[in-house]
Parts: structure tokens; sequence; C-alpha cells
């Protein structure tokens, strides 16, 4: 059987090209890496098994024909509130359990294109509410270096199928770091594309203007390739971008490291000295490095968990059991409301409805929502103002490895701090990578992956594939 951990989408394409193995081979690799592994990682909450089956048959046509591209017969992996028609899309979430996509997703109908095989649906925090993958409704998923701590999150399942080997890439969302923040945790490449270069047609949305689709993989390679094919300017969403309006380029000579940010006291010792010597490696390999400082950043995550709730409560507001997914049918129709949602949606995703409608409502909308919309603004504004010195901006990925499974649960604050240093390229807009970097020896010998974290200027994805094929 394949090696599926050693093979990069480059490296599969040849193989399938050469006749070395077929799409069905690969997807069976996948497919017996899944029945070995998935039972204690937990990464999917569907295996496509059939429908995979057929599209690797598809694609060997494809080949036999001379029409097959990079993508064509890999198989990838799909975080479960991305639509696929046909497919349930339940977003980890009991009030969607069965509810069964009627379209397919604007990147989903770009990857059937291209002839990829979909391999199963993955877990997450539902409606992708987390930093852990523990709160979902099908229970957690788990380290693959570790089984005892988690993936992270929200796009924990995705990362964690990359990681094992049971399947070449995965698709991902990105609200505040729950694409580059798991794949941290995972040892994967992970990509934030800029807001909108991407469409978000087809993703149940949770942040509407901070929501990103994205690609996570084993190298920056394998990401740029999925990237290249799925974003694009799109009609059936008004946030998509043209990206004839920037003047984006790879060109990387100088980057910026914001000091103040990292003396804030949230890095670990260890994590802090991993990040000292990517640094080091930089500037041997011909990168100048220039302390910046981004003096809003350190309001991001305050500010985040107030814009995020007051769109989530919005967004949220459709799932009432009337016209799709679950009911609890009460005496009157406001009853059915109220035991549908109250049932329907975990404790994460009530905490948060509850503080979006808060701070939307009369009297406190201009005291928390407009002040943290201003803030976003300051982000925004320091992020442009170093982007006049340095070509790209570097932080750790997260303050440290990735913690026990049910550390955080009960500390609401502790995890919503897990994207502090991944946060403010949402607010900002910003395309940004997670690239694996060191390792962490933990009690009992067991080594964790760290991440660096770049961000570059919008539409300049190409520089953070410069940086991320320096490690």
């Amino acid at each position: 059987m394949t090696d599926v951990l050693k093979l990069s989408i480059t490296n599969a394409h040849e193989a399938m090209k050469r006749g070395d193995f077929s799409a069905t081979e690969l997807l069976e690799s996948c497919l017996l890496n899944i029945k070995e592994k998935d039972g204690e990682i937990h990464a999917f909450l569907e295996v496509f098994e059939d429908s995979a089956r057929e599209e690797a048959k598809h694609a060997e046509k494809l080949f036999k024909d001379g029409k097959a591209t990079l993508l064509t017969g890999i198989p990838i992996s799909v975080k479960d509130n991305i639509l696929i028609k046909g497919h349930i899309a339940s977003a980890a979430s009991k009030i969607l359990q069965n509810y069964k996509a009627t379209y397919d997703a604007t990147v989903i109908s770009k990857l059937k294109k291209e002839g990829v095989v979909f391999i199963g649906r993955t877990n997450l925090d539902e409606f992708a509410m987390g930093a852990s993958t523990e709160n979902s409704a099908y229970g957690p998923t788990k380290n693959p270096h570790d089984t005892t701590r988690v993936p992270g999150g929200s796009s924990g399942g995705s990362a964690a199928s990359v990681a094992s080997g049971m399947c070449l890439a995965s698709l991902g969302s990105d609200t505040a770091g729950s694409i580059r923040q798991p794949s941290s945790f995972c040892g994967v490449v992970g990509l934030k594309p800029t807001y909108g270069s991407v469409s978000r047609n087809g993703l149940i949305a949770l942040g509407s203007s901070l929501d990103c689709i994205g690609p996570i993989a084993k190298s920056p390679e394998d990401v740029k390739i999925i990237y290249e094919a799925i974003k694009g300017k799109d009609a059936l969403d008004a946030t998509s971008v043209d990206e004839g309006l920037y003047k984006g380029d790879a060109k990387v000579k100088t980057i910026g490291v914001p000091r103040d940010f990292l003396n804030s006291g949230h890095l670990d010792k260890e994590t802090l000295e991993n990040f000292a010597s990517a640094e080091e490696d930089l500037k041997k390999a011909g990168f100048e490095i220039k302390d910046i400082s981004l003096p809003s950043a350190k309001y991001a995550v305050p500010a985040y968990y107030i814009i995020l709730p007051a769109e989530a409560s919005a967004n949220l507001a459709r799932f009432d059991g009337v016209r799709y997914g679950f009911l609890s049918e009460g005496e009157k129709l406001l009853d059915d409301y109220k035991k549908t949602r109250g049932q329907g949606f975990g404790k994460e995703v009530r905490r948060r409805i509850l503080i979006g409608t808060y701070v939307l409502s009369a009297g406190y909308y201009d005291a928390y929502y407009n002040k943290a919309t201003a803030v976003r603004g300051l982000i925004a504004k320091d992020y442009a103002k170093a982007f006049k010195n340095v070509d790209a901006i570097m932080t750790p990925t997260t303050a440290g490895p990735a913690f026990k499974i049910g550390e955080k649960s009960n500390d609401p604050i502790k995890m919503y701090l897990e994207d502090i240093f991944t946060v403010p390229a949402n607010h900002a807009g910003l395309p940004a990578i997670n690239v694996p970097y060191g390792w962490q020896e933990m009690d009992g010998g067991k080594k964790l992956p760290l991440g660096i974290h770049f961000v570059a200027p919008k539409m300049c994805e190409g520089r953070l594939f410069t940086l991320a094929e320096v490690f």
C-alpha cells in the first residue's frame, strides 16, 4: 500500500501519471489509514467510501484521456461546515444532524472540476466556535502526536486527518485562527487567505466579516496548489474580491517582528526560544529582520469576542427548527423555538449567542459593538503602517504546543486567548500561514510540533509561500 504520509500532491500526481499506482489504490491507502487510526483520533464524522470510489474511477478516466490536473485523484477531506451536495453538513451540531446539502459550495464545485476525490467530512468545534475541537456535539478529536491532547480548533478534524495520513490535504475555515492554530498543533501547513479571495458561498456562516475558507496540507507547495484552484471572484459571494484590484507579489526581503506583542507574557519559554531559532534561520537565508510595533494587536481578542458573537447571533437565528434541521416541538410556536435551540445548540454556541445578542441590544450597541469595530480599524491601520517598512510579519502561531484535553474547557478566557497571535490578521483581512518549525519535548518523552506564523499584505499570498519554503 502507498505511504500517504510521504506523498506530496505533485509526487502523487506524477506517480499516477506514470502508472505506479492508480487513484483508486491511493484512495484505498487513505481508507486503510482511516480504519486503523480514526477510531482513536476521531478526525472524521463521516467517510464517503462509496462516492469517493466513484470519484477515484472518474479520476482514472481523466488520466487515461490526458485531462488530469495536479489535483486529479487527490483524496481531500472537508470540514463539516462546507457544503457538498447530497452529503450531510452538520457543522458538528445536533441542530443540523440530518441536514443534507442541496448544493455545492463554490470551492467544492471548483475542486470537482479538478477531479478531486472527497474522502469525508471532518470534525470541528460546533459551528466553528472553539480552539480545541472539544465542542463538537459528536465528541472531541485527538491530536495524532499525543492522543491525550487536543488537535486545536475549530478545524481540528481537518488538521488531524492530514497529519495522520488519512488524506493528502483538507479544506478548513478560519475566523480567528481556526486553520492556522490546529495546523500548528498538528505539525502541518495551514493557510488563511486574504478575506474575499476565496468564495464563502456554501460555507455555514459564523462571523461573516471574518470567515475564510483555506487549505491544510503537509507542505507549502501543496497548500499553494489548492489555493490556486479555489481562489477567485464569485458572483454568488458579494464579499469576494477581484485580484486585479491588488498588486500582490511574492518578493520578500524584510520581515517585521512585533517585539512588544511577543513580550506581553503569553509565550512560554520553549516557544520563545524556538521563535528565536527561526529568526536566525531566516537571517542565514538572507532575510533582514526588523523590530516593528503593532500597538493595537493586544486588543484583538477582546474586540473579536464582541464582533464574532454579534455576527454569530444574527447568522444562527435561522436555525429555529422551522425551515430545516432538528425540531423539538412545544405547545406553542415560541416553545418550538426555545426547545429546538436549547436542545440543538451546545453550551459554547449558546454562550456566544447570548453575548452577541447582548452587545447588539439597545443601550449597549454603542458601548461595545461600535468600540470593537473601531479597534478593528486601528488594528488594520497598524498593519498598513508596518507594511510600509517590511514585506511580511512573523510571530509564533500559538503561545505553546497542544494542551491536554479538558485542560481549558472550564475556563473560556484561557481558551479564547489561544487565538492571540492569529486573530489580528482576521480583523485586518490579511493572508496568513502557519509553517511547522521545531518541537517541544513533553513529560513522557513525546514531542509536540510548534509553528511559525507569517502575515502579508492583501493578495500577497506569494510572499507567504516564499517564506514557508525556507523551512
